[in-house]
């Protein structure tokens, strides 16, 4: 029988207007691996912030070792070998890994820093993740989403007493082949007898690597389950209390003659190399590829995030001069970023004053800001879209991940853009909360929006394209109708290189 490291029993959390808690229960054993799953806002990430300091409870106990504890900070929880990865970044930008793996406890020679040593310490804990490519120097604003994200990882391994490890969503931005990097270092921990709390969404994850689950709802326990006498379908059921089916879809509805909404031309940036291709009204257009095929970077070219070499666009056939994220707005495109904790939302601001945002103009009495429509407009859309929130008036940062990915829809739903972008749309989202997306994104088609949906998951593409561009080393390398479009067939143009093709 596994060793019971830790306990919480009848745990309780309130925030203004909400109980977050409602007598949660969670164990963890010595070399487990322990899925902690549920719908966004079930309360998972607020049971384990509890656990890693980040929140106090309110009620219940914490037993380590089966001796009562109370964890006042991350600091104490750090000190009794708790670490946590979080489902958001939380790393400095300006900083390099080292500084930010390190910070805090940094090598000192006396009073001055051991840039060497530190520097030293950081490159043997990268390559020991098969991380050789991130270097201790690298400034950490210069690398990828997914290659933050392992920096995240390697700093909650970098804790020498590590005994409890909380993993919220951290394959999220991850490829294959760096997902089967993180499951073989998991395996390692096991072997050390470390246990690990695996929070995701990403359900055929939970049976390679977990060795129970534990499911959430509305902030209450469900239940606990060995992973290998449950089904992917029963743990489905008791997260949302409904069957969901993902099945793929085997044609498209766009008609031969629909006009075409969005042409690009040869784009050309340091990272998209003589892109070409075009949008239809009703669409849903699937941009696939691996990390680092340049999807993004494409996306962002549109919504002149980021400066163009050469190329056109064309909206409703007549060239648009596209600059700036404004004149990108002014079009009729809207874009959600797949970080959209840096660049689709004001954390700071309510969740009122973020669907605003890019209709002010429509929110106004002349010069001043008319508070009552936002009101409505932000209560319209809570009740629509199901964002769970205590009202309009709750800062962005206080939701969850997912809630936040629905207020980041919301403000363009207001703004009534007839070109979506959905980068990554459903990242660190639950199968509940996707599925409402997926047929909001179909509602969208239907009333004739048109849709270029970025997504590193196959059945995902499968499920909602019309259409799939695939991508790779910044090239367009293929185009596929959703009829001859299958795994092998996307998987193949993306990693047709130009290498491979003189081959």
């Amino acid at each position: 029988m596994t060793e019971q490291i830790l306990e919480m029993k009848g745990i309780h959390k309130y925030f203004p207007g909400v109980h977050a808690l409602n007598d949660c229960h969670f164990e963890l054993g010595a070399g487990e691996v322990h899925a902690l799953i549920g719908e966004n806002g079930a309360g998972k990430s607020t049971l384990m912030k509890i656990l890693s300091g980040v929140y106090t409870k309110d009620e219940g106990l914490i037993l380590l070792d089966g001796e009562e504890i109370n964890i006042g900070s991350t600091l104490e929880a750090q000190h009794l070998g708790i670490s946590i990865i979080h489902q958001e970044i939380n790393l400095m930008q300006d900083l390099t890994v080292a500084e930010n793996i390190y910070i805090g406890r940094e090598f000192l020679k006396g009073f001055v820093l051991n840039q060497n040593e530190q520097d030293r310490r950081t490159n043997e804990l990268l390559d020991s993740l098969h991380l050789s490519d991130i270097r201790a120097n690298t400034k950490v604003s210069t690398l990828t989403v997914a290659k933050q994200q392992m920096v995240e990882i390697a700093k909650a391994l970098s804790f020498q007493n590590t005994r409890i490890l909380i993993m919220d969503e951290p394959t999220a931005a991850l490829t294959e082949s760096e997902i089967e990097d993180l499951f073989s270092f998991i395996r390692m921990l096991k072997a050390k007898r470390v246990g690990i709390v695996y929070i995701s969404h990403r359900m055929e994850e939970l049976k390679v690597i977990c060795d129970r689950v534990t499911v959430m709802r509305d902030g209450q326990y469900v239940g606990t389950r060995d992973m290998a006498d449950v089904s992917i379908s029963e743990i489905i059921q008791m997260m949302v209390g409904r069957v969901i089916y993902t099945e793929p879809k085997t044609s498209s509805a766009v008609q031969l003659d629909a006009p075409v909404v969005l042409e690009v031309k040869n784009l050309n940036s340091r990272d998209v190399k003589n892109v070409s291709f075009q949008l239809h009204k009703g669409e849903i257009l699937g941009l696939a590829g691996l990390m680092g095929a340049g999807r993004t970077e494409t996306a962002r070219l549109i919504c002149g995030a980021d400066p163009m070499d050469s190329g056109e666009i064309y909206i409703k056939r007549k060239k648009a001069a596209i600059r700036t994220p404004y004149d990108a707005v002014q079009e009729g495109i809207g874009y959600l970023s797949e970080d959209r904790k840096l660049f689709g939302l004001c954390l700071g601001l309510s969740v009122g004053d973020n669907i605003a945002l890019p209709n002010l103009e429509t929110h106004r009495r002349g010069f001043v800001i008319d508070d009552a429509k936002i009101r409505r407009t932000a209560d319209k859309y809570i009740r629509k879209i199901g964002i769970k929130t205590p009202g309009f008036y709750t800062p962005a940062r206080s939701l969850s991940g997912g809630n936040q990915q629905k207020v980041v829809l919301a403000k363009w739903l207001e703004r009534d853009c007839d070109i979506l972008i959905f980068d990554e749309p459903t990242r660190g989202i639950d199968v509940g909360a996707k599925s409402e997306i997926y047929k909001l994104m179909q509602e969208l088609v239907k009333n004739g929006k048109s849709i270029i949906m970025i997504s590193s998951e196959m059945p995902e593409l499968l499920r909602m394209s019309d259409r799939i561009v695939v991508m790779c080393e910044g090239r367009a390398t293929g185009e596929l109708s959703i009829e001859e479009a299958t795994q092998e067939n996307i998987m193949e143009l993306a990693t047709k290189t130009m290498e491979g093709e003189m081959k």
